[in-house]
């Protein structure tokens, strides 16, 4: 199921300058992690941007997830 999620998230060089976003609608994958961790849950999301699917949601967390799965993370400055 992870891999049919995976395929909701697009890069294109035309839209969002190459981001990771969702079914090429412009909402970059790092817009939702933020909404998510603002405290935002996926229905209120889902209600403010009405094109969005619960779906589409679970694709941006096993996004977030597989960047996660490796070996070692360094930190970076800001």
């Amino acid at each position: 199921m992870e891999n049919n999620l995976l395929e909701r998230i697009t890069l294109n060089p035309e839209i969002c300058h190459g981001k990771p976003c969702i079914r090429g609608l412009r909402y970059p994958v790092e817009f939702i992690l933020e909404l998510l961790s603002s405290g935002m849950s996926t229905e209120e999301i889902m209600e403010d941007y009405d094109d969005l699917e619960s779906a589409d949601i679970l694709a941006v967390l096993a996004f977030a997830t597989r960047l996660t799965q490796v070996k070692s993370i360094h930190r970076v400055l800001q």
